[in-house]
């Protein structure tokens, strides 16, 4: 692991200091599960958008999206 300096806002570190008492953890486990999580969360809008441009440039014909209508129906008792 690598040392750095980060800088926050009182109000920031204040809170960051209660939420790693009350979760037993150190301030500097905190932001890293914090930027892991972001990060993760930044990589999943990017495939997200690369999803949603890649139906805008090739969209699903009618005739795909009919083949699933009997899987859509409810079964019976």
């Amino acid at each position: 692991m690598e040392t750095i300096q980060v800088v926050l806002d009182s109000k920031l570190l204040r809170a960051a200091d209660k939420i790693a008492r009350r979760t037993k953890v150190n301030r500097s486990a905190l932001i890293r599960d914090a930027l892991r999580a972001h990060l993760r969360k930044l990589q999943i809008q990017e495939l997200e958008e690369k999803d949603r441009a890649g139906y805008a440039r090739l969209p699903q014909q009618e005739s795909e999206l009919l083949k699933w209508d009997p899987e859509s129906v409810w079964p019976e008792e």
